[in-house]
This record gives C-alpha cells, sequence and structure tokens, in this order.
C-alpha cells in the first residue's frame, strides 16, 4: 500500500506585519517579567508567570507525544503584540492583519454562525465582537486581558485549572509566557 500524496496546507503563508511590541527571543525571567509589565497585569499573575517559569526549568520534557527534544526554548519570541487594542468592530482591525483574516474567512464565519468571536493574532485578541443579546444575559465572554483586569475574582477563580503548570513541561510554560485567548 502506497504512501498517500500529501496537499499543500491550504492556509500554509506569511505576512508581513511587524508587531507594535515585541519581547524578542529568549525564555528567561526577565522576559517573563516584560510581558507582565506590558500587559500590566497585577502581582499575583507575575509571581503565577514566575513559579510556572520556575517550574518549567525543573521539571524534565515528556516522555509521551513526538520527540521535542530538539526545541530551542530560547530560539522562540513569546510575546508579539500586533496592535494597539482589540478592536470591536471589525473595520478597526489593522488592514494588513485584516487581509490575513479574510484570507482563511474568519469575518464571514463570525456573520454566518457565531454569536460571538474573537480573533487572535500572534500574541494578542486583535479582533473581539459579541452579540448584544448575550451581553445583557450577562454572559461574560472577553479576551483574557480584559478579564483579568475587569473581572479578577472569577479570573483567578479558573484561570489554569483545568490544566495547571504544574500537570507537565509544556502546561508549566504555556502559564509563564500565556497571551491572548478567550474567556
Amino acid at each position: 500500500m502506497g504512501v498517500p500524496e500529501l496537499e499543500e496546507y491550504k492556509f500554509g503563508f506569511h505576512d508581513d506585519v511587524q508587531p507594535v511590541f515585541s519581547t524578542g527571543e529568549g525564555l528567561t525571567e526577565d522576559i517573563v517579567r516584560e510581558i507582565s509589565r506590558v500587559k500590566q497585569e497585577p502581582e499575583w499573575m507575575l509571581e503565577f508567570r514566575l513559579k510556572s517559569l520556575e517550574a518549567f526549568n525543573k521539571m524534565p520534557m515528556q516522555n509521551w507525544g513526538p520527540d521535542l527534544s530538539d526545541i530551542d526554548f530560547d530560539a522562540i519570541k513569546y510575546y508579539q503584540k500586533p496592535s494597539d487594542r482589540p478592536a470591536r468592530d471589525w473595520d478597526d482591525v489593522p488592514e494588513k492583519i485584516k487581509e490575513t483574516f479574510e484570507r482563511i474567512g474568519i469575518p464571514e464565519a463570525e456573520r454566518a454562525y457565531l454569536a460571538g468571536a474573537s480573533a487572535q493574532y500572534e500574541s494578542e485578541v486583535v479582533y473581539h465582537n459579541m452579540k448584544e443579546e448575550f451581553e445583557k444575559l450577562g454572559i461574560v465572554f472577553t479576551d483574557t486581558d480584559s478579564a483579568l483586569k475587569e473581572y479578577p475574582e472569577l479570573f483567578k477563580q479558573y484561570f489554569s485549572k483545568l490544566v495547571p503548570p504544574t500537570d507537565n513541561k509544556l502546561a508549566a510554560l504555556n502559564s509563564a509566557v500565556w497571551s491572548g485567548g478567550t474567556f
């Protein structure tokens, strides 16, 4: 039996959007502190990130799944901010980022199927929208940065509970340098 032909990845393209901020490459305490500072996070989140980085540095790479031993964690840019703020109106998203999302069908998908959507580009949510009828019902659907600031106790109660940083090395890495996402 022969090997099936592999199709070219249809979304396999690159764009030339320049971030408004980047920590540069590396996984250090200074980088983690810089992420927290730029995001204007509370002290407890900085401490959470630093403890997660410490756990990452102490844990062995898990031996289940693919071999990840060749990853150079210091050659990765962990935080890149593509725009100054998330947009609530598609027209306010930077043009080059809009072009990227148009290529993969994000606006059409939101209009046709979703009650709300967040679109993440690099490290940050660049677009967030939710139908008013759900907001009026008190449903919270927002980006994680806004949730951390607007609903700090609720955020703290649920953040990183399903897969805590003590679960495995990559969970610890995610907890140390997380950015973006929905809440």
